[in-house]
C-alpha cells in the first residue's frame, strides 16, 4: 500500500501542470482523482457511531483506537502502521469541540477530523462530525441523527466539567493499544461496515451549524503534517471529477496549512465552455485574481476587482472579444474618493487606443490616451439635449 501511495503521488506531480497549462485552452487535460481516497480511510459514519456508545470521551478514544475492532486505517506518514489518533478537547459556554488528531511524529499532530457538541434553541444536544479539509476537503460534514440520546452527550454539561485532553504522545501509548497494518480499501470498507449501528441514520450536509465551534477549534488545532507535505492535501489530490453528463467540476478551494485559500485549475464544460473560478482569498487578507477563460463563442471574460487590505481596489486588464475588440474593466475606486477606468476605444480608421479616466472627488477627470491628455472639468447638470461641454486641450 505504501508504494502505492508513493505511485499515485508522482503521477499526479506529472499530470498537475499539465493541467494549469491546459486551462486556458478550448480542451483541457485532466486527471480523475484515485478510487483509493485517504480520507475513505477513516469512515466518520463509524466514527459517530463508536461516540454514541461512548461513556465519556476517555472511552471514545479507546475505542478509536482498539486494535480489536480498527475503525481507523489512516496511515498518513505513510510507515506501513495505522497512526494512534488522540482526542482533544475544548470548549466556550455551551459549545463543545472535540478533535481528532493523527500522532505522526515527535511533536507532529495533524487533526482528521472534529466533533462539534452543542445545544439547540430548544436545549437538545446535536453534534456535526467535520472531516478536516486537509484530508476531506472543504465541507465535509456527518450530521448524525440518533434514535436515543447517547450518554457521551451529558458529561459535556455536568457542573465542573473540564474538557478532556489525551495524554498520549509520539511513543507513549495506552497499554492495550499496539501497531497494525492498514488494510486494503476494499477490505476496510466492508471491515468497518460493520461497527456502523444502521438504526441511526447519517445525513452529508455543506452546512456547520455552530459558528462558535469555528472559533474555539482553533485553541487545539494542529496542523503540522499539513505544512511539511502541502501536496497531499484534498486540492492536490482531487483534481477534477467527471460526471456522467460529460461535465466536469473542479474541486473547490480549500484552506492550505499556511492559511492561503487556493484555487484548482478551470473547468471543461460539456457544451466546451470553462467556468472561471473565485478570488483567492490570502492569510494576509488580500485577494488574487484569475486569469480569464475562453468561452464556447470566442471571447475571454475578465475575472473581478481585488480588494487589498488599505481599502484600494487593483484593477484587472482588458478583456479580448473575438472580434478583435476589447472591453473595459469596471471602475476602481480609491479611499480618497478617486475612480479610475480604463477602457480601449476604436478609432474610425479600425485602430484602437487605450484610454483612461480618472475621476477625482470633486468631479473633475482626466482623459489619457497613448497620444494625448486631457484635463475636463464636470460640467453643470444638463437642460437638454444640445448642452455641449467644453474640453480644453493641452
Amino acid at each position: 500500500m505504501k508504494n502505492l501511495l508513493k505511485l499515485q503521488s508522482k503521477i499526479m506531480l506529472f499530470w498537475l501542470p499539465l493541467v494549469s497549462a491546459a486551462v486556458y485552452a478550448q480542451d483541457v487535460t485532466t486527471v480523475e482523482a484515485t478510487s483509493e481516497e485517504i480520507s475513505q480511510h477513516l469512515d466518520l459514519e463509524a466514527v459517530a457511531s463508536i461516540f454514541a456508545d461512548s461513556k465519556d470521551l476517555a472511552a471514545f478514544e479507546y475505542a478509536l483506537n482498539d486494535p480489536e475492532t480498527q475503525i481507523s486505517n489512516l496511515d498518513l506518514n505513510e510507515d506501513d502502521q495505522v497512526d494512534y489518533l488522540r482526542v482533544m478537547e475544548s470548549s466556550e459556554k455551551s459549545t463543545h469541540v472535540v478533535a481528532i488528531q493523527a500522532v505522526l511524529g515527535k511533536n507532529i499532530y495533524q487533526d482528521v477530523a472534529t466533533i462539534e457538541v452543542e445545544k439547540d434553541s430548544d436545549g437538545n444536544p446535536r453534534a456535526q462530525f467535520v472531516g478536516d479539509v486537509f484530508l476531506y476537503g472543504p465541507n465535509y460534514i456527518i450530521e448524525p441523527v440518533y434514535v436515543y440520546r447517547p450518554v457521551i452527550f451529558s458529561i459535556f454539561w455536568r457542573p465542573y466539567y473540564r474538557p478532556y485532553r489525551s495524554v498520549y504522545y509520539w511513543g507513549y501509548y495506552p497499554k492495550h493499544w499496539h501497531y497494525w497494518r492498514p488494510h486494503h480499501i476494499h477490505h476496510y470498507n466492508r471491515h468497518v461496515h460493520v461497527h456502523i449501528n444502521v438504526k441511526h441514520s447519517y445525513h452529508r450536509t455543506h452546512v456547520r451549524k455552530s459558528i462558535t465551534a469555528v472559533h474555539v477549534h482553533r485553541n487545539i488545532r494542529r496542523n503540522d503534517f499539513a505544512k511539511i507535505h502541502p501536496t497531499r492535501s484534498y486540492s492536490a489530490r482531487k483534481v477534477t471529477v467527471k460526471s456522467n453528463n460529460g461535465t466536469q467540476f473542479r474541486a473547490t478551494g480549500v484552506n492550505q496549512a499556511d492559511g492561503d485559500k487556493y484555487r484548482t485549475a478551470g473547468v471543461n464544460k460539456a457544451d466546451g465552455t470553462q467556468k472561471r473560478v473565485a478570488g483567492v482569498n490570502k492569510a494576509d487578507g488580500t485577494q488574487k485574481r484569475v486569469a480569464g477563460v475562453n468561452q464556447a463563442d470566442g471571447d475571454k471574460y475578465r475575472a473581478a476587482g481585488v480588494k487589498k487590505p488599505d481599502g484600494t481596489e487593483k484593477r484587472v486588464a482588458g478583456v479580448k472579444k473575438a472580434n478583435g475588440t476589447t472591453k473595459r474593466v469596471a471602475s476602481v475606486e480609491k479611499p480618497n474618493g478617486n475612480k479610475k477606468t480604463v477602457a480601449v476605444k476604436k478609432n474610425p480608421n479600425g485602430s484602437a487606443r487605450a484610454v483612461s479616466v480618472t475621476k477625482k472627488s470633486d468631479g473633475s477627470r482626466t482623459v489619457k490616451t497613448a497620444k494625448k491628455s486631457s484635463k475636463v472639468k464636470k460640467s453643470p447638470a444638463r437642460k437638454g439635449k444640445n448642452t455641449k461641454r467644453k474640453t480644453k486641450k493641452k
